[in-house]
């Protein structure tokens, strides 16, 4: 059974307290860090760096920012959606995006939730602590998922 969570954030001080809010409540076993949107693809299907990944165990939930490097969350999020191996992952955009715009294309290309990140320390660490609770402890997945892709 998966219990990674996939983290897109090139921000480093919101990539150090996701992570840590998210160790401390001990919600998730495995947390992997994509710095842009290019590492997130390569990790997810196997290529580049994580050429040798097993790609059979896909992450339980992305959180996904927007404004990345190299390719944007939007483009990640299209790209997730038209591969049959990643198009039922949940996918939560967490940015710092007030753009009505994104939100809608978001949504528009499969995003399961739209969360901006709250400016305020406490109030962003509430936030994570409690998406991190709700897709890890209540939100149901198919059974697919939950024992890895099945591509022909």
């Amino acid at each position: 059974m998966r219990e990674t969570m996939l983290l897109v954030e090139d921000n480093p001080d919101d990539e150090a307290l996701t992570l840590r809010v998210l160790n401390k409540h001990k919600i998730w076993n495995d947390i992997v860090v994509a710095r842009d949107g290019a590492e997130a693809l390569d990790y997810l299907f196997g290529s580049g760096v994580y050429a040798d990944r097993d790609t059979s165990q896909m992450p339980e939930v992305i959180l996904l920012d927007l404004k990345l490097p190299k390719i944007d969350g939007l483009e990640v999020l299209r790209r997730l959606r038209a591969d049959e191996r990643s198009k039922l992952i949940p996918v939560v955009i967490f940015t710092s995006s007030s753009e009505e715009q994104d939100m809608i294309t978001g949504y528009d290309l499969g995003a399961n939730s739209y969360v901006r990140k709250p400016v305020d320390f406490n109030q962003f660490s509430e936030a994570v602590a409690e998406l991190g609770m709700y897709w890890k402890l209540l939100n149901q997945t198919p059974e697919q998922l939950k024992v890895g892709s099945k591509s022909e």
